[in-house]
């Protein structure tokens, strides 16, 4: 029998998280090597937080604590750090105990449990990711319960124990607040630590989007290069904070690259910096990677490629241990449109107008075919994240983000792979009960896996499934990006319609009634065509979309048109319906064929306008479905309510009483038939479930 010093250490307690503030820790196992990192975090400790702990002033630990809090047999007692840049900043134990508070084995199914946190790092959400995780591994050793004693005016630690979630018990023992509670989830502990995830995660977002300051390593002294590129976007999009350039290889004597201050390495920088936007070769990616983590910064994006799945999890893991996030490797890039940001940390050279479009891709090659479809039409965004390998920052962890933001209206994601469609189907039924979230997804003929050399191996769920399930929590899947920009623009413009029902105007019957039969095809209710004649005036769009909209067999309205003859500005028409449009309860979208300026006219108006009947129509029909879903997410459980014929009912219930009321005919089918042969589902089965 292995003694407790030999027990194999728990390699799978091991676990990257994000904190409250959106920095990052590694929890793991405490070992007997750990020795030197025990004594060094409890020195950092205050004289306060070490009363709180042993309640008693303790200034040292001795060399038999040391060996006590560092030797652990991995069962009956276990410790946990939580851990940055390799230093200890917060530490968690339990000891099994039986119910006199004895030092016990199993069977015994309770533990005490202690923690202590250095008090730069008190507030970040450390104790709490550490109890999450040790309840985590008593779960997984038998133990139910946890029991601790806090000092009354140890408010944190109490508040840590309260917020969990817990069913808990407490009484005051002894000069002590003496807590009990059960590791069993409940609904209040579950909906605790999604709460504490979502935060930590948009946080954690929010920090790369709105960086104070911006360092570009590996820009090149020359114009030309991804680095000088990103360069050259942030000083263009008028970025609103600090910006560094750092070459390695910049002359002697010389301080500044494309107009901005610049250095030889990242220790020469005169500030840590909050994003890093990497663009060196893949070989010294990892150098860079130390340097930046050893001086303070928050996040990178790194725009390097050609790294290996291996490589791309040795780089999140070193990103981590410092507390920093990572978007990419082989990404294109991040934007932020808020006017007191301003930051375009892409190889797009232009930073797009604000809108209430938030934009996600994997694909770079994606990201500026909608870049560009969004600028064509007209369209703003508020934030856009390529995110290209997605070995750390994944479409999961922006939804996060743009779930509390007030900026993002509409939420648009090109996914090549989902890693775990069962979260990020949470997530996006979370968003999607308050904004919509609208999915194309590449590679679906692969299942959800991701292509070659992109980080993580995703699941190999089916798509049909992954589909179904994301309709079923709200989310707007399309087949095309160019459905995806379709929808968006109308989602982030226009109310919801309240039905299918489709009022159709315009000055051409031809281009009506091709809208007409568009409608039909994708399930709405076409109402009659208007035909205002091609001699309409901006006036009588305006009439006839005022009668439209008043009419309250109506639910939406498209406007039809066609270029006029005689010098009518497209500005004129698009006043017209902006004006009558105005404050609205119902979706306006336009159809035109060739009007030169029109779409970008209506777009300045917040009207969405599309060049086919067809597309307006798709994007309309989605639209409708997801305005039921919500309507239906909004009161779950609901009982619907029927109009019931009473007498025609009574009568259906008295013949087919009448029916079973005749003698039962013979059963001819013979041996085999029924439940008596098992062909038939048992008590309690699912037909067609393989059991």
């Amino acid at each position: 029998m292995q003694s407790p010093s030999e027990r194999a250490y728990p390699t799978h307690w091991e676990a990257d998280v994000v904190l409250r503030d959106g920095g990052t820790a590694r929890i793991r196992p405490i070992a007997p090597d750990d020795a030197e990192r025990l004594v060094s975090f409890y020195e950092r400790v205050s004289d306060e937080s070490k009363y709180y702990r042993f309640f008693a002033p303790y200034p040292r630990l001795s060399d038999r604590d040391v060996h006590r809090f560092t030797h652990h047999d991995y069962v009956d007692r276990v410790g946990l750090a939580a851990t940055v840049g390799g230093e200890f900043i917060g530490l968690v134990r339990y000891d099994r105990i039986d119910g006199t508070g004895r030092p016990a084995s199993a069977p015994a199914d309770e533990a005490e449990v202690a923690f202590l946190v250095r008090d730069d790092h008190q507030g970040r959400g450390v104790a709490s990711a550490l109890l999450e995780h040790i309840g985590a591994v008593a779960q997984e050793r038998d133990i139910r319960r946890f029991s601790a004693e806090v000092l009354p005016a140890n408010n944190k630690m109490i508040k840590v124990f309260t917020d969990a979630g817990y069913s808990q018990k407490r009484s005051f023992e002894d000069g002590s607040v003496h807590l009990t509670f059960d590791l069993e989830p409940t609904e209040r502990s579950l909906a605790v630590m999604r709460a504490r995830e979502q935060r930590a995660e948009a946080h954690s977002v929010g920090r790369l989007l709105a960086p104070g300051c911006v360092a570009v390593i590996g820009a090149g002294r020359n114009p030309g290069g991804a680095g000088r590129a990103v360069l050259e976007s942030l000083r263009a999009a008028g970025y609103a904070g600090r910006t560094y350039a750092v070459n390695t290889a910049l002359p002697e004597g010389r301080t500044e690259l494309g107009g901005v201050p610049a250095y030889r390495s990242v220790g020469e920088l005169p500030e840590s910096v909050d994003l890093a936007v990497v663009a060196v070769p893949a070989a010294t990616v990892t150098q860079v990677v130390k340097d930046c983590g050893e001086h303070g910064t928050q996040g990178l994006v790194v725009l390097s490629a050609d790294f290996g799945r291996d490589e791309q999890r040795e780089l999140v893991r070193l990103a981590r241990s410092y507390g920093m996030r990572i978007i990419g490797p082989n990404a294109f890039g991040l934007m932020n449109t808020a006017p007191d940001v301003r930051l375009n940390a892409s190889l797009s050279p232009e930073l797009p107008r604000r809108g209430g479009i938030g934009l996600f891709t994997q694909s770079g090659a994606i990201g500026i075919a909608l870049l560009t479809g969004l600028h064509r039409r007209g369209m703003g965004l508020s934030s856009f994240v390529s995110a290209g390998n997605r070995a750390d920052v994944s479409g999961n962890d922006v939804l996060q983000f743009w779930d509390d933001d007030p900026g993002t209206g509409v939420a648009l994601l090109y996914l090549e792979s989902i890693g775990n469609p069962r979260k990020f189907t949470r997530l996006a039924k979370r968003t999607a009960a308050r904004k919509p979230v609208v999915v194309v997804k590449g590679a679906r003929h692969s299942g959800s896996a991701p292509p070659p050399g992109h980080a993580a191996p995703a699941s190999r769920t089916p798509d049909a499934t992954v589909t179904s399930l994301l309709r079923q929590a709200g989310v707007i899947m399309v087949e095309t990006v160019t459905e995806l920009l379709d929808a968006g623009i109308l989602l982030v413009s226009q109310p919801l319609p309240a039905g299918p029902r489709v009022a159709i105007l315009g000055n051409a019957e031809s281009l009506a009634l091709l809208t007409y039969d568009a409608c039909l095809t994708d399930d709405l209710r076409p109402l009659p065509v208007r035909d205002l004649t091609t001699s309409a005036t901006p006036d009588d769009f305006r009439r006839a979309l005022s009668d439209a909209l008043a009419d309250p067999g109506t639910d939406t309205v498209v406007v039809t048109a066609i270029p006029w003859v005689g010098d009518t500005p497209v500005g004129e028409l698009a006043d017209a319906l902006r004006e009558t449009a105005e404050g609205a309860d119902k979706p306006v979208a336009v159809v035109h064929l060739a009007i030169e300026g029109l779409d970008a006219a209506l777009a300045e108006r917040g009207i969405p306008s599309y060049p086919a009947a067809e597309r307006a129509a798709r994007a309309l029909s989605e639209a409708v479905r997801y305005a039921r879903w919500r309507e239906e997410a909004a009161a779950p459980g609901r009982v619907p309510e029927y109009e019931v014929d009473e007498a025609a009912a009574s009568a259906l219930i008295a013949r087919a009483a009448a029916r079973s009321a005749a003698p039962a005919a013979r059963d001819d089918a013979g041996p085999g038939a029924g439940a008596a042969s098992g062909s038939g589902p048992r008590p309690g089965s699912e037909p067609g479930s393989g059991s």
